[in-house]
């Protein structure tokens, strides 16, 4: 996740990557190639228009020695499933990961069925909640896969969810050297969260940018 120095993890145009920077973008593509699978709000999928991960230059050696695909699959979590078929998180997925690593979509019950059936088509569609998504539901599933490394990349509301659910081992924070004012959201979004413990890990400093890793003590 990335904020400002205010604490906003949105840019006046309601997206995280306008507080991004090279550096930033450098370090997410080394968190990508180190994961199993990347997990993303539909939301956050829309508003900063995802597509499949691409192969790191460097690093798709290493994914090969792990017996990995090249770069790591898509999860999209969505309760209402307002997302297109059509979308390059659906139709260049099989071209980056391999036709067996469709995008998958962790939806509930819920969920319209229309909505369901045309996405089943394009991606792995998988029911993980009744009325709301089950993270723990979530995990188990991309386990089953030997999915076990999840780098969840939000947004807030997901990531909150994440939180509530008591699945975050660690946090991947970058604070970028901007200002943004208003009544931006935080890297975590919705109701308060009591009784979190973190102990920061790694800080490093490129260009005024901090990266900071943060590890729960439980």
């Amino acid at each position: 996740m990335v904020s400002s120095i205010d604490g906003a993890a949105q840019g006046p145009d309601g997206r995280s990557g306008t507080l991004s920077n090279p550096a930033d973008q450098r370090l997410l593509g080394v968190l990508r190639a180190l994961a199993d699978v990347v997990l993303v709000g539909a939301g956050t999928a829309r508003a900063e228009h995802y597509g499949p991960v691409e192969p790191h230059p460097i690093l798709t050696d290493m994914r090969a020695r792990y017996g990995q695909p090249p770069a790591a699959p898509m999860a999209v979590v969505s309760r209402r499933l307002e997302l297109h078929p059509s979308s390059p998180l659906f139709t260049h997925a099989c071209q980056m990961t391999g036709a067996e690593q469709r995008t998958m979509v962790f939806t509930v019950d819920a969920s319209p069925v229309e909505r369901r059936s045309a996405l089943a088509e394009v991606a792995d569609v998988i029911i993980a909640g009744d009325a709301d998504i089950d993270v723990k539901a979530v995990r188990e599933h991309l386990a089953t896969r030997g999915l076990r490394r999840v780098l969840c990349e939000g947004g807030p509301q997901l990531l909150a969810h994440v939180v509530r659910a008591g699945h975050l081992d660690e946090l991947c924070f970058t604070m970028t050297p901007a200002l943004t004012g208003g009544y931006a959201t935080h890297i975590l979004d919705g109701e308060p969260i009591i009784g979190s413990d973190w102990q920061l890990a790694h800080i490093i400093e490129d260009a005024s940018t901090l990266f900071t890793r943060w590890l729960a003590r439980a």
